[in-house]
């Protein structure tokens, strides 16, 4: 019976040790506690966190595919730089995915649709910004409404995998109350096109949301980076 239970609870154990070890790795890149480019030898991180060298591996392997660890043969796995250059290639792509996802869901979207999502807008402007983690939440909720319905699964799962670094990055920095007032401006602005059906000013406004987040982000980070400097 003992061997039983402890083969069955073997596996969840081991899904949170990874997670936990995949969160701890993260967020010493994310804080910048990690270099760009240090070297993550596995048998050093294992010591580190106190685990067995499975749960790094698969937590390497993770990051990898969210882009945050590069990880080359016969060299292993280092940090990859998360510099102004890698945020805006990233911003830039996603103006283009967004927009594509975005033309998409007009073209589908149904009463219910928009009513949901004026009830996601109604808590974001609820919260006004006061809860961050909140916030992003409700953000995502939003943004996933349009996105998870295209039957492009690669399009839709590069897009969360570019937000989740930018929202990581992004918790660095508070949002200006210019951005602030962006981002309620143009959420509502996308509801009343996809309402009226107008599939390229829905686009538009999508672009010109995520070039305003990236642009923000972009200037956050370098501010930070000459305070830094001097």
């Amino acid at each position: 019976m003992n061997q039983a239970t402890q083969s069955d609870d073997q596996p969840e154990e081991l899904l949170e040790q990874q997670a936990s070890v995949y969160e701890m790795i993260r967020e010493e890149i994310i804080s910048g506690r990690l270099a760009p480019n240090a070297r993550l030898k596995v048998a050093d991180i294992a010591e580190q966190y106190q685990t067995s060298t499975n749960p790094v591996r698969e937590a390497l392997q993770q990051l990898r595919g969210e882009g945050f660890v590069l990880i080359e043969q016969n060299r292993g796995a280092r940090v990859r730089p998360i510099d102004d250059k890698f945020v805006r290639d990233i911003i830039e792509i996603e103006m283009l995915i967004e927009a594509s996802l975005t033309r998409w869901f007009v073209s589908i979207a149904t009463d219910a649709d928009i009513v949901s999502l004026e009830a996601i807008q109604d808590e974001i402007e609820a919260n006004n910004f006061a809860d961050r983690t909140l916030h992003g939440a409700l953000d995502t909720r939003f943004h996933q409404l349009i996105y998870d319905r295209h039957y492009n699964r690669h399009a839709a799962d590069l897009w969360w995998k570019h937000r989740e670094i930018l929202r990581a990055i992004s918790r660095r920095f508070p949002t200006s109350l210019n951005r602030r007032m962006s981002v309620l401006r143009e959420h509502r602005e996308l509801i009343e096109c996809i309402r009226a059906q107008d599939v390229e000013g829905a686009a538009e406004v999508v672009s010109r949301h995520v070039e305003g987040s990236g642009r923000h982000i972009l200037e956050q980070m370098r501010a930070s980076k000459a305070a830094h400097a001097s």
